[in-house]
Protein backbone atom coordinates (compact mmCIF):
# COMPACT_ATOMS: atom_id res chain seq x y z
CA UNK A 1 0.00 0.00 0.00
CA UNK A 2 1.65 3.10 -0.98
CA UNK A 3 1.26 5.43 1.65
CA UNK A 4 3.32 8.84 0.74
CA UNK A 5 4.48 9.61 -2.95
CA UNK A 6 7.46 11.91 -2.71
CA UNK A 7 8.75 14.14 -5.96
CA UNK A 8 10.40 17.19 -6.63
CA UNK A 9 14.25 15.56 -5.97
CA UNK A 10 16.84 16.03 -8.57
CA UNK A 11 20.60 17.27 -9.30
CA UNK A 12 21.37 20.78 -8.56
CA UNK A 13 24.28 23.04 -7.95
CA UNK A 14 25.59 23.58 -4.34
CA UNK A 15 23.54 27.24 -3.65
CA UNK A 16 20.44 25.76 -5.63
CA UNK A 17 17.14 25.34 -4.27
CA UNK A 18 14.73 22.34 -4.44
CA UNK A 19 10.93 22.18 -2.72
CA UNK A 20 9.63 18.68 -2.30
CA UNK A 21 6.11 17.63 -2.16
CA UNK A 22 4.94 14.23 -0.35
CA UNK A 23 0.98 13.78 -1.16
CA UNK A 24 -0.24 11.40 1.58
CA UNK A 25 -3.00 8.32 -0.09
CA UNK A 26 -3.91 6.73 2.55
CA UNK A 27 -4.34 9.24 5.50
CA UNK A 28 -4.85 13.09 6.35
CA UNK A 29 -1.77 15.55 6.97
CA UNK A 30 -4.47 17.55 8.65
CA UNK A 31 -5.16 14.16 11.58
CA UNK A 32 -1.27 12.98 11.69
CA UNK A 33 2.30 14.38 11.71
CA UNK A 34 4.20 14.00 8.88
CA UNK A 35 8.11 14.12 8.89
CA UNK A 36 10.76 14.74 6.42
CA UNK A 37 13.71 11.94 6.68
CA UNK A 38 17.41 11.68 4.91
CA UNK A 39 18.77 8.90 3.95
CA UNK A 40 22.06 8.10 2.99
CA UNK A 41 24.06 4.88 2.27
CA UNK A 42 26.27 3.74 5.19
CA UNK A 43 24.94 6.61 7.35
CA UNK A 44 22.33 6.59 9.98
CA UNK A 45 18.88 8.05 8.50
CA UNK A 46 18.18 11.60 10.00
CA UNK A 47 14.96 13.47 10.97
CA UNK A 48 15.22 16.95 8.98
CA UNK A 49 11.81 18.67 9.38
CA UNK A 50 8.21 17.31 10.69
CA UNK A 51 4.77 19.23 11.06
CA UNK A 52 2.41 17.82 13.43
CA UNK A 53 -1.50 17.43 12.86
CA UNK A 54 -3.73 19.65 14.37
CA UNK A 55 -2.22 22.90 14.91
CA UNK A 56 0.19 22.41 12.55
CA UNK A 57 3.28 22.98 14.68
CA UNK A 58 6.25 22.77 12.80
CA UNK A 59 10.36 21.70 13.56
CA UNK A 60 13.13 22.08 11.69
CA UNK A 61 16.25 20.23 12.72
CA UNK A 62 19.06 22.23 13.64
CA UNK A 63 21.26 20.95 10.58
CA UNK A 64 18.74 22.56 8.61
CA UNK A 65 17.39 25.27 10.15
CA UNK A 66 17.12 28.77 8.61
CA UNK A 67 17.66 26.88 4.94
CA UNK A 68 15.21 24.61 5.24
CA UNK A 69 11.23 25.09 5.13
CA UNK A 70 7.62 22.96 5.98
CA UNK A 71 4.57 23.25 4.89
CA UNK A 72 1.67 21.85 4.22
CA UNK A 73 -1.38 22.18 1.92
CA UNK A 74 -4.71 20.41 3.73
CA UNK A 75 -6.58 20.99 0.74
CA UNK A 76 -3.84 18.89 -1.18
CA UNK A 77 -3.55 16.51 1.45
CA UNK A 78 0.71 17.66 1.02
CA UNK A 79 3.63 18.46 2.75
CA UNK A 80 6.26 20.28 1.78
CA UNK A 81 9.97 20.61 2.43
CA UNK A 82 11.78 23.81 0.62
CA UNK A 83 15.23 23.60 0.46
CA UNK A 84 17.53 26.68 -0.33
CA UNK A 85 21.50 27.37 -0.49
CA UNK A 86 21.59 23.55 -0.91
CA UNK A 87 25.26 21.88 0.14
CA UNK A 88 26.45 18.38 -1.23
CA UNK A 89 26.05 17.77 2.09
CA UNK A 90 22.54 17.53 1.71
CA UNK A 91 22.64 15.23 -0.75
CA UNK A 92 20.22 11.51 0.10
CA UNK A 93 16.92 10.50 -0.58
CA UNK A 94 14.32 12.12 1.32
CA UNK A 95 11.03 10.91 2.02
CA UNK A 96 8.23 11.22 4.47
CA UNK A 97 6.58 9.33 7.00
CA UNK A 98 4.02 9.47 9.55
CA UNK A 99 6.69 10.26 12.58
CA UNK A 100 8.75 13.17 13.47
CA UNK A 101 11.29 11.21 14.89
CA UNK A 102 13.89 8.42 13.33
CA UNK A 103 12.60 5.72 15.79
CA UNK A 104 9.01 6.38 15.23
CA UNK A 105 8.98 5.50 11.63
CA UNK A 106 6.81 2.35 10.11
CA UNK A 107 5.99 1.01 7.14
CA UNK A 108 3.31 4.29 7.15
CA UNK A 109 6.11 5.92 4.66
CA UNK A 110 6.88 6.72 0.92
CA UNK A 111 9.60 5.41 -1.32
CA UNK A 112 11.11 8.90 -1.03
CA UNK A 113 13.20 11.68 -3.91
CA UNK A 114 16.82 11.58 -4.76
CA UNK A 115 18.86 14.70 -3.92
CA UNK A 116 21.95 15.12 -5.54
CA UNK A 117 23.61 18.27 -4.97
CA UNK A 118 27.32 18.63 -6.79
CA UNK A 119 29.29 21.27 -8.48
Amino acid sequence: QTHFVESGGGSVQPGGSLTLSCVARTLSVHSYPVGWFREVPGKQREAVACVTGGHGVMEIRESWRGRFFIAKDEGKNTVYLTMNNLKPEDSGTYFCATACDVEYVSDRRGQGTRVAVSS
